[in-house]
């Protein structure tokens, strides 16, 4: 099977398209020919082992994972004999425990984070959907996010926001959307009630207040947030080392909190999504497609921080599409 790969850290260049052993399913496993999946920024970290700590997770000297890629959509290909959840020919989509969904296969436990794919999706459509939900469900709950609330949701276009901003409409908070102009109309388009472009106007200056502030993009923080928050108010950090100060002092002093949220990976929660979508209440935003063997640009294009929403890499073709 053909899968991308690296052998060191470095520039998208270092990425190549190479023939490697298929895997075999365990008992436990299904195998899954993948259609589609994404290119993430926690891609381009790994790949690069930029910030330098990924380096401790990912291997310190060389990759020790050599095909990236967070989630995936395709069919499955052959089960395990404990296998009972899942038959031969199933559309699925969902996420590997770590990484290596850019792979035309790739195994999966049965009770890992993999789900029948909604019906009114494209593979396409359906990889785009894992990640960036589960990071989204994440900080809402870390930020307890509840009906009748105001938040503010920073960096609403990227894959994380734009799926915080449906989810906390379903969960039936008011949303402020903060991205820059050429988003404006996406962000809207997906159930926003205010929209700030930070290109234009200060948020921090418009007279408002909001229960939670939501950095979606990681290019925010605390001390510029906390303006905006009332008292008692959360700020959810999801990347950022500048914030561990503040996060340490607001543990201690002041009435508005720092929380750091990171996404947990599970079955239930894309079970969730899956239902949300099926209902017409939540859709993933694309922004580009690129072929396997094209890694390398998507690879470029994603680390612009330009992208709105997701950037797909096409494993093996969606076939009538």
């Amino acid at each position: 099977m053909k899968a991308v790969v690296q052998d060191r850290y470095g520039p998208p260049e270092v990425l190549y398209v190479e023939d490697v052993a298929a895997p075999v399913p365990k008992d436990d496993e299904v195998l899954i020919r993948v259609r589609a999946s994404t290119v993430s920024q926690s891609d381009t970290h790994v790949r690069a082992a930029h910030p330098f700590f990924w380096r401790l997770i990912a291997g310190f000297r060389r990759p020790k994972w050599r095909t990236l890629g967070v989630d995936l959509a395709g069919e499955v290909e052959a089960v395990g004999s404990a296998v009972t959840a899942f038959k031969v020919g199933d559309q699925v989509f969902g996420q590997p425990r770590w990484v290596g969904a850019h792979a035309e296969l790739v195994c999966l436990r049965e009770g890992g984070v993999v789900a029948h794919k909604p019906a009114n999706l494209t593979f396409e459509e359906a990889a785009a959907v894992p990640d960036g939900a589960s990071q989204a469900v994440a900080t809402l709950r870390v930020a307890g996010v509840r009906e009748g609330q105001r938040i503010v949701i920073h960096g609403a276009s990227g894959s994380l926001g734009t799926a915080a901003i449906q989810l906390a409409k379903h969960m039936g908070a008011h949303v402020t959307a903060v991205c820059s102009t050429r988003h404006v109309d996406l962000v809207r388009s997906i159930g926003a009630d205010e929209v700030v472009d930070y290109l234009r106007e200060d948020l921090t200056r418009n007279g408002q207040s909001y229960d939670a502030v939501i950095d979606a993009a990681g290019k925010y923080s605390f001390a510029q947030g906390r303006r905006a928050l009332k008292p008692g108010g959360i700020y959810v950090a999801t990347d950022g080392l500048r914030n561990f100060f503040w996060w340490f002092w607001t543990w201690r002093i002041g009435d508005r909190r720092l929380k750091f949220a990171a996404g947990r990976r599970n079955k239930e929660d894309l079970r969730f999504f899956k239902q949300l979508i099926e209902a017409g209440e939540y859709r993933p935003v694309i922004d580009r497609r690129y072929p396997m063997d094209q890694a390398p640009d998507a690879h470029r294009y994603v680390e612009t921080w330009r992208k709105a929403g997701n950037v797909i890499l096409t494993i093996s073709g969606e076939p009538g599409t």
